[in-house]
């Protein structure tokens, strides 16, 4: 077989796919740096050139379902086991919340995040309603303590220790952050590592996590942003 024709083979498959799967993503790189590795991977193996990146952005379209951030565990000080049960109960169900300043959450179309990185005054946002399923503690080994939480969306988990820590006269801050379920997607199950970036085994998991969802949904062709574009979406891990 001619190397044109696998190839071609290859990229008309990875231009036909379209739904939702899930992808690892590991300790340090963002979750935009790992969706541009994936695309990269990708149209590798499917031989197209990426040389014109803006070409490259109109043949490929992949997206996550939120940023993910690299660091959730807490540091505090002189606090009890009971101490920090009784606290968990206030921040469970519906709550108010306040975003982090260091987020990517926007001002005039930039991150507020980068704003900061740049040394400029940023304000914090007003709090809005998040909803918090169930929060529980998994270890406790002072200073630190391990959090189980199943949320909603727009909540953010590094408010939640900090707040934490207000509320017990102290302070506390995330150490590290691992998401294990988003929507039907489950760490374990359904989050494809690195080794196994593929064409074939992303069409497989395509089918595998489509079936996750109602039947229409799970037929539904994603809409995408520009003409000829083939909408992707991936929930980072």
């Amino acid at each position: 077989m001619a190397t044109g024709e696998l190839g071609g083979r290859s990229a008309e498959k990875l231009f036909s796919l379209s739904g939702l799967f899930a992808v690892y993503k590991p300790k340090g790189p963002t979750s935009a740096a790992v969706l541009n590795l994936l695309k990269e991977r990708l149209l590798a193996e499917a031989g197209v050139q990426t040389k014109d990146k803006k070409r490259k952005r109109q043949a490929l379209k992949i997206g996550h379902g939120g940023t993910l951030d690299s660091a959730a565990t807490g540091v505090l000080d002189q606090v009890t086991k009971s101490d920090l049960e009784n606290v968990l109960q206030k921040f469970t169900g519906d709550i108010m919340q306040v975003p982090p300043l260091y987020s990517a959450l926007k001002r005039d179309g930039e991150r507020l995040s980068t704003l900061m990185k740049r040394g400029e005054a940023v304000e914090a946002k007003p709090a809005r309603p998040v909803r918090v399923y169930s929060l529980s503690l998994r270890q406790f080994q002072p200073p630190l303590f391990t959090l189980d939480v199943e949320c909603g969306g727009g909540f953010y988990v590094r408010s939640l220790v900090s707040d934490i820590g207000k509320e017990l006269s102290t302070c506390a801050s995330i150490q590290e952050l691992t998401r294990t379920k988003h929507g039907p997607f489950t760490l374990e199950e359904h989050a494809l590592h690195e080794d196994r970036w593929t064409i074939d085994e992303i069409a497989r998991s395509l089918e595998h996590c489509m079936s996750l969802f109602p039947g229409e949904q799970s037929h539904k062709k994603f809409k995408t942003e520009l003409p000829g574009e083939t909408a992707v979406s991936c929930e980072d891990k």
